[in-house]
């Protein structure tokens, strides 16, 4: 957080509903992260306020109501209850938001067009240099004339006609959308012509959308899911073959005697760590971790490494499930990735 505004000026808000960006300038803040989200849970709770829907989940182009905090606070939980939160079903405000083609970094990422005065050659110079297979042809950013693509080039010689700027555009049926378009409304016209430009809300090109920016903003969303599901499906058939039924109810115990199953796929994630975590508060806990570390046959396997690996995987897998809008940093990536690989050594 870059800056703290005053109690003052968070209780002037009390009671209005502002744009998540302009909420976030307050505190200096482009991108949440979770530091800079704790940060400003902190001084929205010393001024006694929240936001609804929670600032810290809500769609980037959302706005949030400042409350008191009495208004949006949830009843507290027990220490057990928190242990489990993640098997806990997601609260409404965590759900994902409503998906808009303007959502994608390339549709606000600008547009490289050439002027309607420009000589064909420019166009296609910059199509070649920069590997473009289209370029829109403006006035200033507002005013369309047409996009080349190498099709309507190929097109423009196929029909014998002199090779010029305006000869060499496709002005008719132009892919173009709005940014606050929603996202799948969209596809169909960008599968049909292979792009999709996009004017922002003050009508200027924005961006253009190519199915590679597609496929690469699905892919960052995806892969964590699949990670993630290996991850899981590896730990359950290391853990469901090497532990008894009994040491698997220990750490179900926050449920009645007759619900606890024993089962490792009626496990949450948090319990993967206690189930051989021996640095727990509860000596009976880490005593039958230890017990089960020992049952896991892995002596040549760093434990306290080992266990501070799975807790980074559970806090990425808690911020994945809640449905982060920001794309999991690379770092991030990479630790489910190792993690990933090492646990595929040591179960296949």
């Amino acid at each position: 957080m870059k800056r703290k505004p005053s109690a003052g000026e968070l209780l002037a808000l009390k009671g209005t509903e502002v744009p998540l960006e302009e909420f976030l300038d307050l505190f200096g803040v482009r991108v949440r992260r979770p530091w800079n989200v704790h940060d400003i849970e902190q001084a929205l709770a010393d001024a006694g306020l929240a936001t609804l829907p929670d600032f810290a989940n809500c769609g980037p182009k959302d706005r949030v109501q400042v409350v008191a905090l009495a208004t949006a606070t949830q009843p507290q939980r027990s220490a057990d209850e928190d242990d489990a939160g993640d098997s806990e079903p997601l609260p409404s405000a965590a759900l994902p938001q409503r998906l808009r083609i303007g959502d994608l970094p390339s549709a606000r990422g600008g547009v490289r067009c050439v002027s309607a005065s420009a000589e064909l050659s420019q166009a296609t110079y910059l199509m070649r240099h920069r590997g473009y297979a289209q370029i829109p042809v403006t006035t200033g950013m507002t005013t369309l004339h047409g996009v080349i693509t190498w099709r309507s080039l190929a097109l423009m010689y196929e029909r014998d006609k002199e090779p010029t700027l305006e000869n060499a555009m496709q002005q008719d049926s132009l892919p173009v959308a709005d940014a606050r378009q929603e996202f799948f409304a969209c596809l169909p016209m960008l599968m049909e012509h292979g792009y999709l430009l996009v004017r922002g809300e003050d009508g200027s090109l924005s961006g253009i959308v190519t199915p590679a920016h597609v496929v690469h903003r699905f892919e960052a969303a995806a892969r964590p899911f699949f990670l993630l599901g290996e991850i899981e499906s590896l730990l359950r058939r290391w853990l469901g073959t090497k532990l008894t039924e009994d040491a698997i109810k220990v750490v179900q115990n926050r449920r009645k005697a007759e619900d606890r199953s024993g089962k490792v796929e009626d496990l949450s994630f948090g319990d993967y760590v206690r189930l051989i975590d021996g640095e727990q508060s509860k000596p009976a806990m880490a005593q039958q971790a230890d017990v089960n570390w020992a049952a896991l046959q892995c002596e040549f396997l760093d434990r306290a490494q080992f266990i501070r690996h799975l807790e980074r995987v559970q806090t990425i897998r808690n911020r994945i499930a809640h449905f982060d809008a920001e794309p999991l940093p690379p770092d991030s990536m990479r630790e489910l990735t190792a993690f990933t690989t090492l646990l595929r050594d040591y179960v296949s």
